[in-house]
Formats: C-alpha cells, sequence, structure tokens
C-alpha cells in the first residue's frame, strides 16, 4: 500500500505526469494551471478552493517526488507551476489578453526569479518548491490588476 501511496504522490507532483514532458515541463505545468483558472473563473469560491487544494496536495506530494527522483527540486515536478498559474489569474477577468500576459508574466518571473523569488527557494522541503512559483504568481496576478486598471 506504501508503495501504491508513493506512487500517487509523484504523480500528483508531476500534475498527472505533464513534468515527465521532454521539453518544457515547467510551461506545460502552468498550461494545466490556466486551464483550471478557466474552468473555475465564474466562481470564485471555486478559483480559491482549487488553489488550495494544489497547495496541500503539493505539500503532501512534493517529498515524495524529491526522494524518487533524488534531487530537491526536480523538474519533473511542477504541481507549483499549477499553483503559481492559480495565483497570477486569482480574481481577475479572464480575457484573451490577460491569459496571454498572465502566462507570459508568469513564466518569465517564475524563470527569472527576481528578488525575493529567488530566496524562497531557501526554504525547507516542499515550501522552498511551491514558494517561488507562488510568490511569481502573486506578482504576475499585480501585474495584470495593474494593466487591468
Amino acid at each position: 500500500m506504501t508503495r501504491i501511496l508513493e506512487r500517487v504522490r509523484v504523480v500528483i507532483a508531476t500534475s498527472g505526469g505533464v513534468g515527465y514532458l521532454p521539453r518544457l515541463p515547467g510551461t506545460a505545468g502552468t498550461l494545466v494551471g490556466t486551464a483550471l483558472a478557466v474552468l473555475g473563473e465564474s466562481v470564485p469560491a471555486a478559483q480559491w478552493g482549487m488553489l488550495a487544494a494544489v497547495i496541500l496536495l503539493g505539500l503532501w506530494a512534493i517529498p515524495a517526488a524529491q526522494r524518487r527522483f533524488g534531487r530537491g527540486d526536480p523538474h519533473e515536478v511542477v504541481v507549483d507551476e499549477v499553483a503559481g498559474a492559480l495565483v497570477t489569474f486569482l480574481g481577475v477577468p479572464l480575457t484573451p489578453a490577460a491569459l496571454v500576459i498572465g502566462f507570459v508574466a508568469f513564466r518569465l518571473l517564475d524563470i527569472i526569479k527576481p528578488p525575493p523569488i529567488r530566496q524562497l527557494e531557501r526554504l525547507p522541503g516542499a515550501w522552498g518548491v511551491l514558494a517561488d512559483d507562488l510568490a511569481a504568481g502573486l506578482l504576475a496576478n499585480l501585474l495584470l490588476r495593474w494593466l487591468g486598471g
């Protein structure tokens, strides 16, 4: 049973295997998060619920993936990008322009990791994997709000 549970945790951390894509797994994870944001757009409580679920599942699943892949922040783990994309679009009207700008802004912030985003990677365990993406999503969200206002 424990072995099966560990596999389930890795599947969650890789967002159903999206993280195994040979090229741009983080971008693919961001697409998953963007799709979830679109699905939950009409119900704000659903947006918050999805975000909470992804964060909690990520915190639970990431340690198993870290053990499986033998690295602190394996590129196969993309649940953090899913969470970051959900933060990016939280409470923002999802126009086509907002989706493109938010997607690109989040990916750039996640890749470049300007201070203090990079420092968040130093947090222990799963928080170190998730926190930088959540912060990048927050900055992308603020950019979208600023551009929309």
